[in-house]
């Protein structure tokens, strides 16, 4: 009876610790909200840019994504193989999805690929707060919240291959959002910088921009960002 007792707490021990494990790897202190702008996604990949097989997208930002992340610059990936993305599970969503998650990667697709890879990547490591169709439905409603397009035009910073400064940028969307954005830059084939993703900062619940933690470390930006159109 004592060997059966002492294996029983050893057995209760293991499984307390694995759970204890299991959940602090999917621990997280915020959320990077992601939207890039197709027009410098498509000038810098041009080999690689195809628009989807519902047509071109909107001239308007996209998701690219919903990251958790630590405080101290890093972040979980791929935290549970085994749940795996199901189109099914978002069906009531694809639509919305094809309109503000489009994919631009080649070969042309519908988004099942971007999605999966974004859900098993990013998504499973918060799956603890958000389910698989909660992550998806969280993300779309942040972009009905932040609309980076009617933030920047509303100041007069236009789509038309002009260039403005990267203060003003940040500026015009710290107005309408409340919260300072990190603006990644990359490079067209003119060796131009240009205005490719925004980055704002959601708290755990996915529910409400926060001030960001720490920053990316992207592609930094000129003074002189321009915003090409597409």
């Amino acid at each position: 009876m004592e060997f059966k007792g002492s294996f029983l707490i050893k057995l209760l021990l293991l499984l307390h610790v694995s759970i204890l494990c299991a959940s602090q790897s999917h621990d997280f202190d915020f959320f990077y909200f992601v939207q890039q702008w197709p027009g410098s996604y498509c000038d810098s990949q041009k080999s690689s840019c195809c628009y989807p097989t519902t047509g071109k997208p909107a001239a308007d930002f996209g998701i690219h994504g919903l990251w958790p992340n630590y405080k101290d610059g890093t972040y979980p990936s791929n935290c549970d193989p085994s749940n795996a993305f199901k189109p099914s599970q978002i069906s009531d969503l694809t639509s919305n999805l094809q309109k503000n998650w489009p994919t631009l990667a080649c070969p042309s697709g519908n988004g099942i690929t971007f999605w999966t890879h974004e859900w098993e990547k990013h998504g499973t490591c918060s799956e603890s707060v958000l389910s698989q169709h909660d992550y998806f439905e969280t993300t779309l409603n942040l972009r009905q919240k932040a609309n980076l397009l009617q933030a920047l035009t509303s100041a007069g910073i236009q789509p038309d291959g002009g260039s403005y400064t990267l203060s003003s940028i940040k500026g015009a969307i710290q107005n309408a959002i409340g919260y300072t954005p990190y603006i990644e830059c990359n490079v067209d084939s003119s060796k131009n910088s240009q205005l490719y993703q925004v980055y704002l900062c959601v708290d755990t619940s996915g529910s409400d921009f926060i001030d960001c933690p720490v920053f990316p470390k992207g592609k930094a930006c000129g003074s002189k960002i321009e915003f090409p159109s597409f």
